[in-house]
C-alpha cells in the first residue's frame, strides 16, 4: 500500500511520455495534438496531483529501483513528503494547462510551426520535471534535468523564424548548461565523500565545513541560475515571453520551482549541517532579486516580459524565506526554521498558481488581440469579461492582498522574520529587519505594477483597432484560468489545511513542524502563538462582505435622494480619446526616474516613415551586458577555435589521437 503513490507518480511520468509519443503523429493529423496529446498532458498532471496529495496525507516514503541506467548504476526513484509537495505543484498547474491548451493550440494548426515540436517536447518537458522530483540518485537527477532543459529549449525556440526568439533560446540553453555543470560538480563533491551516486550514500557522508560550503556554493549557483535569481536572471525575461503562453505558464509556474526543489533537496537533505553564512547569502541574494525583479517588471510595457520579471521577484521572496530557515536552523531555533521553510513552500505553491493564471490570461489576450504591448490595449474587460475577472484575481493574489493566497504566504514570511530577536548575534538581528524592509518595499511596488497592468489593459478605452475587435476566448481557455483562480481563493481561505499538508516536509528535513499554526482550529492561523499573531481568512471575508454590503446600501439610499442630473462642466476641452489615457510607460515614469541607475534607458523622439514624430523608450537590463554577453562571446569564440581542428587532414587527426593517448597514459601512470 505504501508503494501505491509511487506507482501513481510513475504512471503520470508514462502518461507524459505518451502525450509526447502521440504528438509524433500530429504532422499527419494536426487535430491529434488538440484532441489527444494535450488532454493526456492534463491527465498526467492529475495523476501527479493525486500521488502528491496521497503522500502528504499518509506521510509515506516509498522507493524503488528501475531496470534502467547502467549495469553498475540502476535508476533509483523515491517519493517522500518533499517530493509530494512538488508533485502537487506540478499537477495543479499541468491540469489547468491541459484544460486551457486544448483550445489554445488550435490556432497553430493552420500555421507554419511544427505541431510535432510543440506536442512532443511539451510531453518530454513535463516528464523531465516529474523525474527530477522523483530521482533518488545523481545519475537519474542529471538525466532528468537535461531532458527538462533541452525540451524547454526547443519550446522557447518554437517560433524560430524570428531572430529575437532564436537569440533568447540560445541564451537560455547556454545558461542552462552552465548551471547544469555547477549542479553536476556539486553532486561530485557529495558523491566523493559518500562513496556513491545514490542519495542515501550522500546523506550518510560526513563533509568537512570547507567542502560542505563548496557543495552549497555549487548548488546555489546551479539551481539559483535556473530559478532566475539576480544577477543570473537575464535569460528569464528573454526566454519565457517568446514561448507559447501555456508553456510560459509551465516554465514560470513550475520549472522555476523544480529548481527550488533541487536546492532544498541538496542543501537541507543531502549536505548535512548548515552554516549561518549560507542563510545570510540567501537572504541577501533573495532580497536583491525581489527588488530588481519588481523594478524591472514595473517599467515593462510587454505584458509577458513583465510577468517574467515578476517571477524573478517572487523567487527572490522564496529564497529570502529559505535563507531565514537556514539561519534559524544553524543557530539552534528549529521551530522558527520550520516556520520559514513552510512559508517558502507555501509561497512557491502560491506563485505557481497565480503566475500560471496570469500567463494563461496573457495568452488569452494574445490569442484574441495578437497583442502583447500594454500601450496598445485598453477596455478588454468589456470584450473579455471572463478573462478580465480571472486576471483580476491573479493580480490581487500576486499583490498579496487578503483574503487571497499571496497574502498568507508573505504574511508567514514576515512573521518568521519578526522573530529575529531570538538570534544571539547582533549583526544577524540587524540584517533580518533590513531584508524585511526590502520585502515590504517590494510588496508596495508589486501592487503598483499590477494596478498598472490591470488598469492599462482592461479598463479605459481600446488603444488599437485589433484590441477593439477582440472577442471572448473559447470556453476551454477560461476554464483553465477559472480552476487556477478558484485555487488562489481556496489557498487563501484555508491556510491551516494547507499548512497541515506542508508540515510533514518540515518534520522530514528539520525534525520538527509547525503544529501550533492550527492549534486554535481551522478558523485561526497562529504561526507562533495566539498571543503573538493570528489571522482568520474566513472572518476577513465576512468583514469585507459586510463593508461591501454597507457601501452598496449607502449608495443605493443616496441614489434615492433628489439628484439633479446634467452634463458636467468639462472646462471647454474636447471629448477624451484613447491618446489622452495614461500609458504603461507614463504610469511607471516616476519610479523609472528614481531608479534610473539600475536601467539602460534609451529615451527620445523618432520620426517614422509616415512623417509622424513618436516617443521612443527602450529599457535594457545591465546584467545582460555585464554577465551574459561576455559568457556568450567566450563560448562562441571557443567554438570557433575548436572548429579549426576540423581541417579535413587525416594526418592532423592521427596526430591529435596520438597526443590524446600520450596524455591518458601519463594520467594513468
Amino acid at each position: 500500500m505504501s508503494d501505491s503513490p509511487l506507482v501513481l507518480a510513475l504512471s503520470s511520468l508514462w502518461l507524459a511520455l505518451g502525450s509526447s509519443a502521440i504528438s509524433l503523429l500530429a504532422g499527419r493529423e494536426p487535430r491529434l495534438l488538440r484532441l489527444a496529446a494535450v488532454p493526456l498532458l492534463g491527465l498526467a498532471g492529475t495523476a501527479a496531483l493525486v500521488a502528491g496529495l496521497w503522500t502528504l496525507i499518509a506521510e509515506t516514503n516509498a522507493s524503488a529501483i528501475l531496470p534502467l541506467g547502467l549495469p553498475w548504476l540502476p535508476w533509483h526513484v523515491r517519493l517522500d513528503p518533499l517530493s509530494g509537495v512538488f508533485l502537487v505543484l506540478i499537477g495543479l498547474v499541468t491540469g489547468a494547462v491541459g484544460l486551457y491548451g486544448r483550445d489554445y493550440v488550435r490556432h497553430f494548426e493552420g500555421g507554419r510551426e511544427s505541431l510535432i515540436t510543440l506536442g512532443g517536447f511539451s510531453g518530454l518537458f513535463l516528464a523531465g520535471m516529474l523525474l527530477v522530483v522523483l530521482a533518488d540518485d545523481a545519475f537519474v537527477f542529471m538525466i532528468a534535468w537535461e531532458v527538462m532543459s533541452l525540451s524547454s529549449y526547443f519550446l522557447v525556440a518554437f517560433q524560430h523564424e524570428q531572430a529575437a526568439n532564436r537569440r533568447a533560446a540560445f541564451l537560455y540553453l547556454l545558461m542552462a548548461h552552465v548551471g547544469g555543470l555547477a549542479i553536476l560538480l556539486g553532486f561530485g563533491v557529495l558523491a566523493a565523500f559518500g562513496g556513491g551516486f545514490d542519495f542515501a550514500s550522500m546523506r550518510a557522508a560526513e563533509l568537512t565545513p570547507l567542502w560542505a560550503g563548496v557543495a552549497f556554493a555549487l548548488a546555489f549557483l546551479g539551481f539559483g541560475m535556473k530559478a532566475g535569481l539576480a544577477p543570473l536572471h537575464a535569460w528569464l525575461p528573454e526566454a519565457h515571453p517568446v514561448a507559447p503562453s501555456h508553456i510560459s505558464a509551465l516554465m514560470s509556474g513550475v520549472m522555476l520551482k523544480v529548481a527550488v526543489y533541487g536546492f532544498i533537496r541538496v542543501v537541507l537533505d543531502l549536505n548535512g549541517e548548515v552554516h549561518w553564512s549560507w542563510g545570510v547569502t540567501l537572504i541577501a541574494v533573495g532580497g536583491l532579486s525581489a527588488l530588481v525583479g519588481v523594478l524591472f517588471a514595473l517599467v515593462q510595457t510587454d505584458l509577458k516580459r513583465l510577468l517574467a520579471y515578476s517571477s524573478v521577484e517572487n523567487l527572490g521572496i522564496v529564497f529570502i524565506a529559505l535563507g531565514l530557515a537556514l539561519l534559524f536552523q544553524s543557530t539552534g531555533h528549529p521551530n522558527l526554521a520550520a516556520l520559514a521553510l513552510v512559508a517558502a513552500l507555501y509561497h512557491a505553491l502560491n506563485h505557481a498558481l497565480f503566475k500560471s493564471l496570469l500567463f494563461l490570461g496573457a495568452g488569452a489576450i494574445l490569442h484574441s488581440t495578437h497583442e502583447r504591448d500594454l500601450d496598445q490595449m485598453g477596455g478588454l474587460l468589456r470584450r473579455m469579461p471572463w478573462t478580465g475577472s480571472f486576471f483580476l484575481i491573479g493580480c490581487l493574489s500576486i499583490s498579496a492582498l487578503p483574503p487571497f493566497n499571496g497574502f498568507v504566504s508573505e504574511w508567514l514570511i514576515f512573521q518568521s522574520a519578526l522573530q529575529a530577536w531570538n538570534l544571539e548575534s547582533g549583526v544577524l538581528r540587524s540584517l533580518v529587519p533590513i531584508a524585511s524592509a526590502v520585502l515590504a518595499l517590494t510588496g508596495a511596488l508589486v501592487a503598483a505594477t499590477f494596478v498598472k497592468v490591470y488598469g492599462i489593459a482592461f479598463l479605459g478605452q481600446a488603444r488599437s483597432r485589433h484590441v477593439r475587435r477582440a472577442r471572448p476566448s473559447p470556453k476551454g481557455m477560461w476554464a483553465g484560468q477559472g480552476v487556477l483562480a478558484a485555487l488562489c481563493v481556496l489557498f487563501g481561505v484555508l491556510p491551516t489545511q494547507i499548512l497541515g499538508l506542508l508540515d510533514p516536509v518540515a518534520e522530514q528535513l528539520l525534525g520538527t513542524g509547525v503544529p501550533q499554526a492550527g492549534a486554535n482550529g481551522w478558523l485561526w492561523l497562529t504561526p507562533i502563538s495566539a498571543e503573538t499573531a493570528s489571522y482568520s481568512a474566513p472572518l476577513t471575508i465576512l468583514l469585507l462582505a459586510l463593508i461591501a454590503g454597507a457601501a452598496i446600501w449607502w449608495f443605493k439610499r443616496r441614489a434615492s435622494w433628489r439628484v439633479r442630473r446634467c452634463d458636467p462642466w468639462d472646462c471647454g476641452f474636447a471629448a477624451p480619446t484613447p491618446r489622452m489615457q495614461y500609458s504603461a510607460a507614463s504610469f511607471a515614469q516616476p519610479i523609472r526616474r528614481v531608479f534610473a541607475l539600475l536601467f539602460l534607458i534609451d529615451e527620445g523622439q523618432e520620426q517614422g516613415a509616415d512623417g509622424v514624430t513618436r516617443y521612443r523608450l527602450r529599457i535594457a537590463d545591465r546584467a545582460r551586458g555585464w554577465l551574459y554577453l561576455p559568457v556568450a562571446r567566450a563560448v562562441d569564440s571557443s567554438a570557433r577555435q575548436v572548429a579549426r581542428l576540423q581541417s579535413g587532414s587525416v594526418r592532423l587527426y592521427l596526430g591529435w589521437t596520438l597526443v590524446t593517448l600520450l596524455v591518458l597514459l601519463w594520467v594513468i601512470s
